[in-house]
């Protein structure tokens, strides 16, 4: 406040000398305020962002008037996307069902033989009757199996009873594609617009840490999606080696969830160790599904994860596990999709702040 003008008010000065601060938070209230409605356009644009490469590719194909459009790229691009998403949804629904409805079936045969075998031992070596009334467990399992299975007729129940946050679900999926096609055909336009906002004084050095930002994120988002797809080929074909029948549903699963470092392994693992427990009548045929689920997280520790990954992103897996937390908290589903993006761009601005300060009169004194 010492330089500041005689005849400028302290309010006015503070705003002048801020504003750029107070812009940035405004905009980030506004985010928070609107998150409930943003989550088809953040999703949208993190897809045009990862499918802009292959539009690029697109239209570099042919030569004169038969070169391919950017609008006919996006179409092609944005069909290939939904026929890929449709089909894991329609590989994976018949998988779930089928599998709930075998858990629901085999489930009273394990109770009864908990009941025969591992309630005694307890009993004699711990003192612990649990009294479990597989009889009656077996009536009720019996009696709700069929609308435990009917996973459609579930989803219709609940549409009835939540019907407006039903249609806003239908609402964002039918928003999500047109989103998705205006954002991918005008990429190009709309980056070089926003580039054009910037101060012409801070460009080199905004344009300079933009395509830090570009490399660092997209070298991640490549070497996580082609970690996530050995991990589906990996654990569907190791599993279905190892007998398990619902394979392939644990496989994609382990390989979709693989984003979220040791979540992903966990919940899969555990639902496989379940599966396994209910199909199995013998701890030494579980014997090689615990085998699959330890060389999968050597070969993703060890392998996948340091040559397609590396440390492309910077960060922790500390770090990332808490910036998908944070980001959930803050922001719900979406703050899930754009923690490692906006952690990825922070990384790299705190690794310029920290340059410029060791060049700086301060470190150096």
């Amino acid at each position: 406040m010492a330089n500041q003008p005689k005849n400028i008010a302290p309010s006015t000065y503070f705003v002048s000398q801020n504003r750029w601060l107070i812009v940035l938070a405004i905009f980030i209230l506004i985010i928070y305020l609107l998150s409930p409605i943003l989550t088809p356009f953040l999703i949208a644009a993190i897809l045009a962002y990862i499918c802009d490469p292959l539009v690029n590719r697109l239209c570099r194909v042919g030569t004169g008037r038969y070169q391919i459009s950017r609008t006919l790229a996006t179409v092609v691009v944005l069909a290939g996307l939904l026929f890929m998403i449709v089909s894991l949804f329609l590989i994976l629904i018949p998988l779930l069902q089928k599998q709930s409805v075998l858990i629901v079936e085999r489930l009273p045969a394990f109770i009864e033989t908990f009941h025969n075998r591992f309630e005694p031992w307890l009993q004699t070596r711990f003192g612990v009757d649990l009294n479990i009334d597989s009889a009656h467990i077996q009536k009720i399992i019996s009696e709700n199996w069929q609308s435990t299975g009917d996973i459609l007729g579930n989803v219709l129940k609940t549409a009835g009873s939540q019907g407006l946050a039903f249609v806003g679900v239908i609402a964002n999926l039918l928003l999500l594609p047109i989103v998705l096609f205006y954002l991918l055909r005008d990429w190009d336009t709309l980056i070089a617009k926003i580039g054009e906002l910037i101060p012409r004084k801070w460009f080199d050095k905004t344009a300079t840490i933009a395509k830090e930002i570009d490399q660092v994120v997209a070298e991640f988002l490549r070497g996580q999606l082609s970690v996530m797809l050995s991990l589906c080929m990996f654990y569907s074909i190791a599993l279905w080696f190892a007998g398990l029948e619902m394979a392939l549903s644990i496989g994609l699963l382990a390989g979709l969830l693989s984003f979220v470092p040791y979540l992903g392994f966990a919940l899969s693992f555990i639902l496989a160790l379940l599966l396994a427990v209910l199909q199995f009548s013998s701890f030494q045929e579980i014997i090689p599904v615990l085998v699959v689920f330890g060389i999968g997280q050597i070969i993703e520790s060890y392998l996948l994860t340091p040559y397609l990954v590396g440390d492309r992103i910077g960060l922790h897996p500390v770090v990332v596990i808490l910036a998908l937390l944070a980001g959930g908290q803050l922001f719900g589903f979406a703050g899930v999709l754009l923690a490692l993006p906006v952690s990825a761009a922070i990384a790299v601005g705190l690794r310029h702040l920290k340059q410029s300060y060791l060049d700086s009169d301060v470190y150096s004194a």
